[in-house]
């Protein structure tokens, strides 16, 4: 039994599995506004990708956020290219399970996006959110910019404080570059409008994340 068990360590890339070449399939347009997924998006708008847990939740939680444009479920920070969603679950791509937010700046700051992250989900549990137990469940802020990876990293340690002084946990959110997004599968992008009564694995620890606080466009989680 011991060999079925899914490793929480990452692979190395002699250990990963090896992929496709061709982007695996998926849905063309946003089942709710019914915006061009993959783009070209509207000028002046900007991307961000979160990683908190399984991304049916999330994506529900950032397309009820106003200015954003369009959301889509999908894979990023892993080592296999175009990774189906069979193969992330086996741990051996590396990969979590992130949304990709496409949004208007003039509308809501990257900043008030930052505290929808951090209110939404558990950033102390290292590879797992609540029940969900995996690599591809990790928290991360993968950034476009150095202007999001400076208020990614300066976010992170306000809510920590926030986290300490309630006696919570160490986060164990990582920061990094982002670097290429798979989109997943079709019957993934927005799940939770196509099944409104289906599974929704994430929720936060109930803490106010004070960076956005008085920010324009700010949003309660």
């Amino acid at each position: 039994m011991l060999s079925l068990q899914k490793t929480l360590d990452l692979p190395s890339a002699d250990a990963a599995l090896p992929g496709r070449a061709a982007p695996i399939p998926t849905a063309e347009t946003h089942f709710i506004n019914g915006h061009a997924l993959k783009g070209p998006y509207p000028e002046g708008l900007e991307t961000a990708i979160f990683a908190m847990g399984c991304f049916w939740g999330v994506e529900r939680v950032f397309w009820k956020v106003p200015g954003v444009y369009v959301t889509a479920a999908g894979y990023a920070a892993g080592i296999t290219p175009n990774p189906t969603y069979e193969e992330v679950c086996t741990g051996r791509t590396g990969h979590t399970e992130v949304v990709l937010v496409v949004f208007d700046p003039k509308v809501v700051t990257y900043e008030a996006l930052l505290k929808t992250f951090w209110e939404n989900h558990d950033p102390t549990q290292g590879m797992r959110q609540g029940n969900d137990i995996g690599t591809q469940y990790r928290s991360g802020l993968y950034v476009t910019s150095d202007a999001q990876a400076s208020a990614a990293a300066e976010s992170k340690a306000a809510y920590q404080q926030a986290l300490s002084a309630r006696g919570l946990g160490t986060i164990t959110t990582e920061i990094a570059p982002a670097g290429p997004f798979y989109f997943a599968e079709d019957y993934h992008q927005q799940y939770l409008a196509k099944n409104p009564n289906g599974y929704c694995g994430i929720g936060g620890t109930g803490v106010v994340c004070p960076i956005g606080l008085g920010v324009p466009g700010g949003v309660e989680g």
